[in-house]
């Protein structure tokens, strides 16, 4: 096991500095509390100072600072309760939160003392009251409460004298470190085959980034104890788990875009890979973005130029635009995060503002990627001067949140927002600075048309030049990409049930059975397309913008 040192030397530093200045409570918000305590415990090495441990389980238990040592799971000690796994007591009439506190006031030793899981005792006023004691007195010479809780809540008699201090996510350096470490791990039980070379073994790290150390642990050690040994398909089986942990966050996705359906304005399918030639039309978006395909690269970086912040992708529903943030992604080979805007509210005050800053710091760490926000509008329209009396200003604080990580982020992380509709939005939001651009992707042309049906018939194993392409592109004036491929779907159901072939007249009927959205939507259209006339760029060429001929 490497040192406190090695594991995280900001966060290291940064709470050597708070134990140094007598700052009286440090809180640790972590899942990961092991890693916690060791940070803790390699600090107080250094610094020469006592470590002490408290749960609800064992007391207070002054521990070693053996920072090298691997700190074990829980396990019933021999010399019974009241004893911790190293066979050290615990101070008598510890176990109470209110009593240890007591203990740890009239303590003249200089220490950090850690409390784990304290979160849970925070609404008792009792215990709230004597850790503000607590921490009064310590603030004079060199002894600090350490709080580690997955969350907490900090009541207001305790703001002035509480520091926070956040765990880094691993780096790509520390990440190599713990595949190694896995692999001696394994390999003391089980034969290991270790066939990745250093570009594998980046590429296994890459794939990690984003996960806390715990769970690139348990990600890097499953992947070799299933393929017994570091190889190939480690690199991918990592992929996957970080996947399978975004997912279980219930904030962030983890989109696969190697294969499987895209659309642009618009099409679909199954069995391509998700990049921007298989998106029909929208040629001024694509050379935009074409432009600038590995500006994030070092390369660009010596030329002079900044990674893309993002692009707002408006326009009518149905024509491609979510699909066209995952083939952003699949074109520019990046990850694909998608941001599950429902699952940051909390029911907590506070507690909301603090999910949407763990999202942006998993992004960055997984940057360079393509962070996608689906219907952005939906985010923060309630986000105005009216905010306060409908959700407690939570909107209005998220939105100043996510305006100032635009801004100032320094990470390649690309921003794909689609929104249907842009009226509702803040100003200060769409303006330069924020996005690099705004985007209006409309219905689609005659060329266009004549794209989106080829792709679909060829994606559904048909052949386009068997079909009148120009008659059913004409027919279908009007319709949108998601339209067209439900005809498309419609025909192919039809000629099944039958048992014939699919023809043109098929796709002609198909769509004569539709009424599309430009006729039953007609002034909403016309109302966002004068917006956007003098507002936005189209995402198609200036000649084959609208509906076309």
């Amino acid at each position: 096991m490497l040192d406190g040192q090695t594991l995280m030397p900001d966060a290291l530093e940064r709470l050597k500095i708070l134990l140094n200045s007598s700052t009286p409570i440090v809180v640790m918000e972590t899942v990961e509390e092991m890693r916690a305590v060791r940070l803790v415990r390699a600090a107080c090495s250094s610094l020469n100072l006592a470590t002490f441990e408290w749960s609800i389980a064992s007391g207070l238990v002054r521990c070693g600072s053996d920072v090298g040592g691997v700190i074990t799971e829980p396990s019933f000690p021999a010399g019974g309760p009241g004893h911790d796994q190293s066979g050290a007591q615990g101070l008598y009439n510890s176990k109470e939160p209110s009593q240890a506190l007591s203990n740890l006031e009239a303590m003249s030793l200089e220490a950090a003392f850690v409390l784990k899981d304290f979160h849970r005792h925070m609404d008792d006023p009792v215990v709230v009251r004597r850790l503000r004691d607590v921490g009064q007195k310590f603030s004079a010479n060199r002894r600090t409460v350490i709080i580690t809780a997955p969350s907490i809540t900090i009541p207001a008699e305790l703001a002035s004298l509480v520091e926070f201090l956040e765990l880094p996510l691993p780096d790509k350096l520390r990440l190599r470190q713990i595949i190694d470490e896995m692999s001696v791990r394994v390999g003391k039980t089980r034969t290991l085959k270790c066939s990745l070379d250093s570009a594998g073994l980046d590429a296994m790290a890459n794939n990690l980034r984003g996960l806390t150390e715990e769970e690139a642990e348990r990600a890097a050690s499953q992947a070799i104890v299933t393929r017994y040994g570091v190889t190939s398909e480690t690199v991918t089986d990592v992929l996957q788990a970080k996947k399978e942990q975004l997912r279980r966050s219930g904030m962030l996705e983890f989109i696969d875009v190697t294969g499987s359906d895209v659309a642009g304005s618009n099409v679909a399918g199954n069995d391509a890979a998700e990049n921007l030639a298989s998106v029909g039309g929208l040629d001024n978006l694509k050379r935009w973005l074409a432009q600038r395909r590995g500006s994030w690269e070092d390369a660009a970086r010596d030329f002079g130029l900044e990674p893309p912040r993002g692009a707002i992708i408006l326009g009518v529903q149905g024509c491609g635009k979510s699909m066209c943030a995952r083939a952003i992604a699949g074109e520019w080979k990046l990850p694909l995060v998608k941001f599950d805007t429902a699952a940051i509210y909390d029911k907590y005050i506070g507690e909301t503002e603090k999910r949407i800053q763990k999202v942006f710091r998993v992004a960055e760490e997984l940057a360079p990627c393509v962070f996608w926000i689906d219907e952005l509008e939906k985010v923060f329209a309630g986000s105005g001067p009216d905010s306060a009396s409908v959700d407690a200003g939570v909107s209005s604080r998220i939105l100043a949140a996510f305006l100032s990580w635009m801004q100032d982020r320094k990470a390649p992380v690309f921003v794909a927002a689609t929104c249907n509709n842009v009226t509702v939005l803040p100003p200060e939001l769409i303006r330069k600075g924020r996005f690099d651009e705004l985007f209006f992707v409309d219905l689609p042309n005659q060329a266009e048309r004549k794209q989106i049906f080829a792709i679909h018939l060829t994606r559904r194993k048909r052949n386009p030049a068997e079909f009148d392409l120009d008659r059913v592109a004409a027919a279908a004036k009007g319709y949108s990409g998601a339209e067209i491929e439900a005809a498309v779907q419609t025909s192919l159901y039809a000629a099944f049930s039958s048992k014939q072939t699919v023809t043109t007249q098929a796709l002609l009927d198909a769509l004569k059975a539709t009424v599309p959205l430009s006729i039953t939507r007609s002034e909403e259209i016309e109302e966002l397309r004068t917006w956007a006339r003098l507002r936005a760029v189209p995402a198609s060429v200036a000649e084959a913008k609208g509906q076309g001929a």
